[in-house]
């Protein structure tokens, strides 16, 4: 008997680019969706400018290198 295929849930992320201050650029970073919940009213690149600053701040505190300030974000 063959197994029944489980359905996907789909991806439990959305994907950046990110433009710093400095004119570096980044693609395709993830944000788990997870902190994208725009139930209160929130925008969605403001959510993802707020975890992908999260994330900058964790690769920064490991690393002892700080990125620049993050001029824009845009979903791709």
């Amino acid at each position: 008997m063959a197994r029944k295929n489980s359905k996907s849930k789909g991806p439990t992320f959305m994907v950046f680019n990110v433009t710093y201050d400095d004119g570096t650029l980044t693609s395709n970073r993830r944000v788990s969706k997870e902190h994208l919940d725009q139930s209160f009213g929130d925008d969605l690149l403001d959510l993802a400018r707020t975890a992908i600053q999260e994330q900058d701040n964790e690769i920064a505190r490991r690393s002892n290198q700080h990125r620049a300030k993050i001029k824009s974000v845009a979903q791709v």
